[in-house]
This record gives C-alpha cells, sequence and structure tokens, in this order.
C-alpha cells in the first residue's frame, strides 16, 4: 500500500489520509498471480464495483448461494496457491540438485 500511496501524496507528504482508502481499493482489487484472483473475490465472493450507480436495481442474493460461492472461490484460490507453491518447490529442488552436482 506504501507503494501506492508514494505515487499520489504530494511532496510534503501532508495528504496521504486523503488517498488511503483508494489505495486500500486497489490493492484489495488486485488480481494476485498465484491465485488469479483478488482479495474482495476471496473475501466476498464478488468483484467491488468502482462508483455507485443509484439507477441499478440489484436482486439481494440468498444467504446461502453467496457462502456457497464463497467457498468455491477460496477453494480454488487454496487449489491455485498449492500449485504455484509446488511448482516454486520444484524449481527450487532443481537448483539445489544443480549445485550438489
Amino acid at each position: 500500500m506504501e507503494q501506492y500511496l508514494q505515487f499520489f501524496v504530494d511532496y510534503k507528504q501532508k495528504n496521504w489520509l486523503e488517498w488511503l482508502a483508494t489505495a486500500k481499493f486497489v490493492v484489495n482489487n488486485k488480481k494476485y498471480s498465484a491465485t488469479k484472483i483478488s482479495l474482495f473475490i476471496a473475501d466476498y465472493g464478488r468483484e467491488m464495483r468502482m462508483g455507485v450507480d443509484i439507477m441499478r436495481k440489484e436482486k439481494v442474493e440468498k444467504v446461502m448461494k453467496l457462502v456457497e460461492r464463497m467457498k468455491k472461490v477460496q477453494e480454488e484460490a487454496g487449489t491455485a496457491l498449492r500449485k504455484s507453491q509446488e511448482k516454486m518447490k520444484r524449481q527450487a529442488d532443481r537448483g539445489k540438485n544443480k549445485v550438489k552436482n
């Protein structure tokens, strides 16, 4: 988050609080390479909207449907993380084997 704030805060660094919510939104909305999803999707099961559209009427999801969707997203994220970890381990093990030989 510090890196995002560095781009927008003025040179006297007095307006950082004004940018904090925006920086937090950007960090949470970023899709991570290991999981291929954002923190918003992992936490809430859906993307967060940028801005407000007061003319849009949305139906409220049933709680069980939301819970099922969130579980699925979290399972997919967990699977992606495990695959990423396994790939990194294989690469690290290959590096260790080269050093021994």
